[in-house]
């Protein structure tokens, strides 16, 4: 999740610089990286073919549950951390590198449930 944010500003940064082409539209940006990184966090789920419609919502309820609460609380724990940087107004750090210590902070297990 923090991989997409930061993967975005480097696309922005990119065009930005010159080095990348400005989209015609949002669809035009090419997806590769942060389709790869969303299905790294997205779970593989696997559905008979003789499910009925309430078994796949209950495979889909089971698989997708956690890892889009993951997703999302991820994104609010970026967006918070963002904005108290804003609202300081610390101009001593940019907002990757905001990014990169609160990925460092995630991969150290800082937020896990019950630390």
């Amino acid at each position: 999740m923090i991989g997409i944010l930061t993967e975005a500003q480097e696309i922005r940064r990119a065009v930005e610089d010159g080095d990348a082409e400005v989209p015609e539209s949002p669809s035009a940006v090419e997806p590769r990286v942060i389709t790869q990184m969303l299905n790294e966090m997205l779970p593989h789920i696997r559905v008979p073919a003789d499910a009925t419609p309430q078994e796949v919502t209950h495979l889909l309820a089971t698989a997708l549950g956690p890892a889009l609460y993951t997703m999302v609380s991820g994104f609010t724990l970026a967006f918070t951390s963002l904005a108290m940087a804003h609202d300081e107004g610390r101009t001593d750090v940019s907002s990757a590198e905001v990014l990169q210590t609160l990925a460092l902070q995630v991969e150290a297990g800082r937020f896990d449930e019950g630390a």
